[in-house]
């Protein structure tokens, strides 16, 4: 069968809102894909369906698409979205009006059965990741869009492939190499040299958003369309095959990829073919994403300038301590930045940032009385007191936890444009998904090589996300003595020496050869999720990038 040629227009709600044109006037395309849904976004828009129980979608894509579906439908684009958010159904009769409204004769689809709110007294929303088979189905009869909730991210990949190539629920190895394509597209722009380790390889100014050529026996070449910006090439697509993953066995409620089997190779100016991917049966469970209201936060920081930084770190430090006494809220947290440097020629570059964060279940704890306490030292304090903006009267943060229910317990429903409904039941074979045995590695290089101190960096590049309340960090070498190198010198122990924060962390180390690379997953790091805001880079989107400015002795052959 001909190649199925996949898009995508979002990596997340709010994305680049022209890329929807973008992708369906820059060059061939079947199916566009969008996605706009995380951990934090299915937060954000619970809290807008406790305002307005109509709502609940990415609001967003229905103005990109009021300029862009009489193009789409011109062109015979199909459109797959999650971004139905909590409410897909919601989203699917907007989009049927806009068209009523616009005089075109667009199928609209969605698909259904993902929440599971009900189910969890006191959360906010609960999500389970449904595969890919409710989309295929929509598209079988004839939907020209698909709108969905919370589906794995690859999901709006392989339906659409499951889709266009027949293959059924067993078909492991074709599924697994849809699962990868889709995980390499899901971040858009990352994929094309966003947010690259070696992002000097070219211009990154306005990458363009990636695509996929897929096949019929699941292997694909990860491509853009001409003319557009940034790049693709082995190191882009390894990055983004690192990204927010964990060990050799990819886990989805389709199939589980084995990312120990993927080989890319370069296919031509941006084309990379990815290949070999072998699958297993999917796991019993669905993972569901269950968020929830956490209590209230405040914060303050105060800018420390010049000389006795720490000394009046301590003032200040024993002055909030003291104005808070009497009703103290129930997790205080300081954090000391030293961005200052001595004999600085500009007093930003003299200043160091002290940051405090409050924490409560009662508003009132984090309100008023933190943030007068704060301003009220303004002339009382250390000397040169202030502060960036004046602390608010705090804010709801939220929780993430991972739940898991069994594949049978959710009803996943495909409902078409006509109102008919089609059930997507649970896949007849399961397999509980266990860690691979260590792979053998490479010769390390020959001892007593000359070395010096340098940045990691120099060799490897990295790739950091979050999952919940635990980061990866994806590192991978650029050639193979650089692997024989990383792959023994950089353990979990040396992991940890190298990124005090994870010493007292749990830290597990994944090797994966045939991509030179390591993932390292450190448990605990990012608290209880992103939308806690337990540290200072919520997300871990840099955690990688710091790990890279360490130094340590490196062959100097490498250098």
């Amino acid at each position: 069968m001909t190649v199925l040629r996949i898009g995508n227009a979002s990596g997340f709600y709010g994305d680049r809102f022209d890329a929807l044109r973008e992708m369906l006037t820059g060059g061939d395309l079947d199916v566009l894909t969008g996605d706009y849904l995380a951990e934090l976004t299915m937060l954000i828009l619970g809290r807008d369906r406790l305002k307005d129980p109509t709502a609940g979608y990415a609001r967003t894509f229905l103005r990109q698409l009021e300029e862009c579906l009489g193009l789409a439908h011109e062109r015979g684009v199909r459109i797959v979205t999650n971004a139905g958010g909590l409410n897909p159904a919601g989203l699917a009769d907007a989009v049927r009006a806009l068209a009523d409204r616009l005089g075109l004769p667009v199928r609209v689809a969605h698909v259904e059965g993902d929440d599971l709110t009900a189910r969890y007294p006191g959360g906010l929303a609960a999500h389970a990741y449904l595969g890919g088979f409710g989309i295929a189905a929509c598209l079988r009869e004839g939907a020209d869009i698909v709108v969905t909730g919370r589906v794995t991210d690859a999901a709006l990949v392989t339906g659409p492939a499951a889709a266009h190539f027949g293959w059924g629920p067993g078909e492991y190895d074709r599924l697994a190499g849809a699962v990868v394509a889709g995980h390499v597209l899901e971040c858009g722009t990352q994929a094309t040299g966003g947010n690259y380790a070696f992002f000097a390889d070219g211009d990154i100014r306005r990458p363009g958003f990636p695509l996929a050529e897929l096949h019929e026996d699941g292997s694909s070449v990860i491509t853009k369309h001409p003319g557009t910006g940034g790049f693709v090439d082995t190191g882009t697509v390894t990055a983004q095959l690192l990204y927010e993953t964990a060990g050799a066995r990819y886990a989805g409620p389709d199939v589980t990829a084995r990312l120990d089997t993927v080989r890319l190779t370069k296919d031509g100016p941006d084309r990379v073919r990815v290949q070999g991917v072998r699958g297993e049966a999917p796991p019993p469970t669905l993972k569901v994403g269950l968020n929830r209201l956490g209590g209230f936060r405040n914060e303050v920081v105060f800018v420390l300038t010049g000389l006795d930084i720490e000394a009046k770190a301590a003032v200040v430090m024993a002055q909030m301590t003291d104005a808070l006494a009497k009703s103290p809220p129930q997790d205080v947290r300081w954090e000391l930045a030293r961005t200052d440097r001595p004999d600085a020629p500009t007093e930003e570059t003299a200043s160091a940032l002290l940051r405090l964060v409050v924490r409560d279940p009662d508003p009132e704890a984090v309100g008023r009385a933190f943030s007068g306490a704060a301003i009220e030292l303004a002339l009382a304090s250390y000397p040169g007191f202030h502060v960036p903006q004046p602390p608010g009267k705090g804010a709801p943060y939220g929780i993430f936890d991972a739940e898991y229910v069994d594949q049978g317990a959710v009803e996943h429903t495909a409902v078409l444009h006509d109102g008919r409904r089609i059930p997507v039941p649970p896949p007849h074979d399961t397999l509980v998904p266990r860690p691979v045995d260590e792979p053998p590695l490479p010769e390390p290089l020959p001892a007593g090589l000359p070395t010096r101190r340098a940045p990691l960096g120099l060799v490897a590049g990295a790739r950091s996300g979050d999952k919940g309340g635990d980061a990866n960090i994806g590192l991978w070498a650029r050639d193979d003595d650089a692997w024989r190198w990383l792959a023994h010198t950089l353990t979990t122990d040396r992991l940890r020496a190298l990124l005090p924060e994870t010493a007292d962390l749990p830290v597990t180390r994944h090797p994966l050869p045939a991509l030179r690379a390591l993932n390292f997953v450190v448990e605990g790091i990012l608290g209880a999720g992103v939308a806690s805001q337990h540290r200072f880079d919520p997300q871990a989107k840099a955690l990688g990038e710091w790990l890279r400015s360490r130094h340590l002795d490196i062959p100097e052959v490498l250098l």
